[in-house]
């Protein structure tokens, strides 16, 4: 075994102890979706021969007639409005935004919650703490411009959205080797330390250059997920099809809800030359919340002898 491969699981080792003690020995909720096979394309039929194929003459195409219509205008008309009045300006645009190959039945998809927007002008300002207005946790999208559009994680490639007082979301997908993710809570690795020029092999290859220097809190992303463990302001979290996570989803992004980051620090990356990385352990608003409530009743339960009701509400809860 190399020493990389060492090193990595005794990263991994110890960010599953970090998770633990936050209190939670195992996820509220289980990963719905399953592992797709990719299905077999089909394959395009030839066109067939017909039996005058050799013949030296090329099929003629029938002339178009042009019309007055066409010559004092200097819009394209189809062949099928010709001689018809349009008025363009009365387009009507859907505000559907379900693709077609969805609508048609022609793609399917594992992911259960809703389809967000792909593209548009945002409605909600996506530099905000917490939750956006219509969007529910489970809503999913194409790409990451859709993401943005619906405001609930603004860059297109960076994985921290934030400013001074602290970050609004991130995003899941790819990460690092050592990194672990339990669902309801997960360590993160931040920004930075990548030499933007690239390698000569790969040049300008920045999401996959190796580590060429300590990573920093100076940095504003890694700043902002630090911040963030102080003033414990929720922040959104999206998983993408990239993650290696058994919580992420087979093919888009998906929104997860909002999560606390725990605590901020640094230590020696899993790279050769043992850069130094930040690192956040993260973890979910929903299940410490609803386990705070459940020690709450449990409390209750014990100093005054509750009711029938209350103790089957414990019982409900202890199960989940």
């Amino acid at each position: 075994m190399s020493s990389y491969e060492k090193q990595r699981l005794a990263n991994i080792a110890k960010n599953k102890k970090l998770l633990e003690d936050l209190g939670l020995s195992k996820p509220f909720f289980e990963p719905v979706e399953k592992a797709r096979k990719p299905k077999a394309t089909a394959k395009k039929r030839k066109i067939e021969q017909t039996e005058d194929a050799g013949s030296a003459t090329p099929p003629q195409k029938s002339s178009r007639t042009a019309t007055t219509d066409q010559e004092n205008s200097t819009l394209r008309r189809s062949t099928r409005n010709r001689g018809k009045a349009i008025d363009y300006s009365a387009e009507i645009v859907s505000q559907d935004y379900i693709p077609d190959s969805f609508k048609a039945g022609i793609r399917t998809t594992k992911n259960t919650g809703p389809l967000g927007r792909e593209d548009g002008k945002r409605v909600h300002d996506p530099k905000k703490f917490g939750a956006i207005p219509d969007v529910e946790i489970g809503t999913w999208w194409e790409t990451r411009q859709g993401c943005s559009a619906d405001s609930i994680h603004a860059p297109w490639v960076a994985g921290i959205s934030g400013g001074p007082d602290g970050a609004y979301s991130v995003a899941l997908s790819g990460g690092y080797d050592d990194d672990v993710d339990e669902g309801y809570a997960f360590t993160y690795t931040g920004s930075g330390g990548r030499d933007l020029k690239g390698t000569k092999t790969a040049p300008k290859n920045l999401r996959t250059a190796p580590q060429s220097s300590d990573q920093s809190f100076d940095n504003s992303y890694n700043a902002a997920l630090k911040r963030s463990s102080e003033t414990k302001k929720p922040v959104r979290v999206i998983r993408g099809f990239k993650s290696k996570s058994n919580y992420a989803p087979t093919e888009g992004y998906r929104y997860d809800g909002l999560y606390i980051v725990e605590s901020a620090w640094m230590e020696k990356g899993l790279n050769p030359k043992g850069y130094l990385v930040c690192k956040y352990k993260v973890s979910s608003v929903f299940p410490t919340s609803l386990q705070s409530l459940f020690e709450h009743l449990k409390k209750t339960w014990r100093k005054r002898k509750c009711n029938s009701e209350m103790s089957s509400g414990i019982l409900y809860l202890s199960r989940i």
